[in-house]
């Protein structure tokens, strides 16, 4: 009986850890502070819009997860979500009340996908760069 305890207690303990670990994962891995960040690319709306449009594969491989600078005339503006050019939709992440519709301005952010159905790039963490 003492045997089975100890490696049921040894189990919970490992089984515990995992998750606590995947958990943090999860939650904090992928963080990563543009601000400091290089710019890889700088673009106009317009063209990435598309060269997303033209060949998505291609712009993936170039662009996914990349912290790049779009410069583009907001369209939309809703709570902390801001839209370029009615295609790039960007997620700030601290709410930017400098940023004004039918201002034209540059954001940086990381690109995390390109809707082809409904024609939109998506950006996350984005701010509006000097």
């Amino acid at each position: 009986m003492n045997k089975k305890f100890r490696t049921i207690i040894f189990s919970i303990v490992v089984v515990g850890i995992v998750a606590f670990t995947g958990f943090n994962y999860i939650m904090y891995g992928g963080a990563r502070n543009l601000a400091t960040e290089e710019t890889a690319f700088e673009v106009t709306s317009k063209n990435i819009a598309n060269e997303f449009a033209s060949n998505i594969e291609a712009s993936n491989k170039k662009y996914l997860e990349k912290a790049i600078a779009i410069k583009g005339t907001i369209t939309k503006i809703t709570g902390n979500e801001v839209i370029m050019d009615g295609s790039i939709i960007c997620n700030l992440k601290d709410f930017d009340a400098t940023i004004q519709k039918d201002q034209i301005v540059t954001l940086k952010g990381r690109v995390v996908g390109y809707d082809d159905l409904m024609g939109e790039l998506k950006l996350d963490q984005c701010f509006k760069a000097s």
